[in-house]
């Protein structure tokens, strides 16, 4: 899965705007997110998965399997906060809170309606904000993030850490699969007994191979004279659309005036 969004990302229609103006739309568009009320989030997330979808191509199965673990994970999370209890001597005080309850001995069991407004709120938040990550991530390849981190003078030190992370992810998830492919054709997890003496026995594997590539590689680095600084070469052939350009600006005026309306409504019912 992550080699194919990596492919992705190298063959995507939006593959040759600027690197620079991707992350700045999509950091826009989050800090927007983070701040605006839900009906706004939401229109933030179809707008996303138009640039997504529509304009860079991006499979729509893949990006909707995608959202779907962050709205699985969200729906384990917000119950929490929807669903209280209380003891049935303080039932009065949740009353008005209480859309639905059921008593259960001493304890009363209520569907919260400020908790499920906070839940509502928590959901369409990380809905919109997961929506802009993932444009950035399906749309931009890594090494060109960190070019452009370079380029706006981030740390050298910071943005060698984050290459040689996510080049050891990639080692680590190729190394999991050979190991997997290679029990799993020997009949490895047929019982419940069995699956847990390959498990164990994959993630001893893995850490000890990995550790022998971490050796190899920094022999390699070592080799080749490296001096503290990852040099790559990448040619700048990108090509700025002015039409991309506009629709983001001005769809994020309109999501920030959209906001400062709904604000002003809200003051004026107020």
């Amino acid at each position: 899965m992550s080699l194919q969004l990596d492919t992705l990302a190298y063959t995507n229609r939006l593959r040759k705007l600027p690197p620079e103006h991707k992350l700045i739309f999509a950091l826009t568009t989050l800090a927007i997110a983070l701040t605006t009320h839900p009906f706004v989030q939401i229109l933030i997330a179809i707008w996303m998965g138009v640039w997504t979808i529509v304009y860079a191509k991006i499979p729509a199965g893949i990006y909707f399997r995608l959202l779907l673990f962050t709205i699985v994970f969200c729906l384990t999370s917000l119950p929490a906060l929807i669903i209280n209890g209380v003891s049935i001597n303080d039932l009065p005080k949740v009353q008005l809170d209480a859309l639905y309850g059921l008593s259960f001995g001493q304890f009363y069991i209520y569907v919260s309606h400020h908790g499920s407004l906070q839940a509502w709120a928590i959901f369409t938040r990380a809905l919109a904000s997961v929506s802009c990550l993932y444009f950035l991530m399906l749309t931009v390849p890594f090494t060109e993030i960190l070019q452009t981190l370079r380029y706006l003078r981030f740390p050298v030190l910071l943005t060698d850490l984050l290459l040689l992370m996510y080049r050891f992810i990639f080692i680590l998830l190729n190394t999991a699969n050979e190991i997997w492919t290679a029990q799993n054709s020997r009949g490895g997890y047929r019982t419940w007994r069995i699956w847990l003496k390959s498990l164990a026995i994959l993630i001893g594997q893995l850490l000890q191979r990995t550790l022998q590539t971490y050796n190899q590689f920094s022999l390699g680095l070592e080799a080749r004279g490296f001096v503290g600084e990852f040099k790559v070469w990448h040619p700048r052939r990108y090509y700025p659309q002015t039409r991309y350009i506009i629709e983001a600006i001005c769809g994020c005026i309109g999501l920030i005036g959209l906001e400062f309306w709904q604000n002003a409504g809200i003051f004026i019912r107020i």
